[in-house]
């Protein structure tokens, strides 16, 4: 299929993004990357008359550190974050994560802010952000705000963003001791997740971190929880879910997913903590 006609602006400033978006409001769509986008333009899922490519803007393509964050800008790749120097130690689950965000070629593609703002519910960039308590840093021509990952996905492919909007970044808090664990169960390695966990051990407790199985990624904060309590506390999160059949998995079969992946990704990171 092809998509239905747009025009197509090259915007060399983030400024000419922002007015353009500003001018044109639902009518236009950023692209980056386009893993995302380009097959539901293809699908015709999406008709935005505009489209604005932001992927030759050199202040988006960014990693850096700024108060104790891990500042990540809308033009970088999945494949350079998952190159950089520091991730492993500076944000070990977005680390054990990157890897299963599709495969070697689109992440060379792909970028770290077109998944969350794609919030596909089986993603797993949404899940790390969310995981982390990590923020959204959005930008149009009238303000700058930002959003925290957990209000920000408000839903499946659904989002708080506004139409004159865009994602200048995404913030990750640095490493603070915690333990990190991840893993996630799909048909293939580099499809979309049927259940992914994310755990985060701490000195106060547990987080667990679930995509794949509601209309977007839930966490459970539980205190230091062992044997059948932490188990009982898994199932209860489970259906709390309300998973769903579909053609990839029962409902059945997803809230297992989460009692059983969930229970290891927790013991894993209990683990790792420093």
């Amino acid at each position: 299929m092809k998509p239905a006609l747009f025009d197509y602006v090259r915007a060399e400033t983030l400024d000419e993004a922002l007015a353009v978006l500003a001018a044109e409001g639902s009518d236009a769509r950023v692209i980056a990357g386009g893993q995302s986008l380009m097959a539901m333009l293809n699908m015709r899922l999406a008709r935005p008359k505009v489209l604005i490519d932001i992927m030759r803007i050199d202040d988006l393509d960014r990693i850096d550190e700024e108060r104790g964050r891990i500042v990540v800008g809308a033009g970088v790749r999945q494949a350079k974050l998952l190159a950089w120097d520091n991730l492993a130690a500076k944000l070990p689950l977005v680390a054990l994560a990157l890897p299963w965000t599709g495969h070697e070629q689109t992440r060379s593609r792909g970028t770290v802010c077109g998944s969350v703002a794609h919030a596909d519910p089986s993603a797993e960039m949404p899940l790390c952000l969310i995981a982390l308590d990590g923020q959204v840093h959005l930008r149009s021509a009238r303000r700058r705000r930002l959003v925290a990952a957990a209000e920000y996905v408000t839903g499946m492919m659904s989002t708080t963003r506004q139409d004159d909007e865009m994602i200048e970044a995404v913030s990750f808090p640095v490493r603070d001791g915690n333990g990190y664990s991840f893993r996630e169960v799909a048909r293939r390695h580099g499809d979309f997740a049927i259940t992914a966990c994310a755990a985060i051990a701490s000195a106060d407790g547990i987080r667990l971190a679930v995509a794949g199985v509601a209309d977007k990624p839930e966490t459970r904060d539980w205190p230091d929880l062992a044997g059948s309590a932490l188990d009982d506390a898994l199932n209860a999160f489970a259906y709390e879910l309300d998973a769903r059949d579909d053609i990839h998995a029962t409902a059945r079969y997803r809230r297992d997913l989460v009692r059983q992946i969930g229970r290891d990704v927790i013991m894993e990171a209990r683990r790792c903590r420093a």
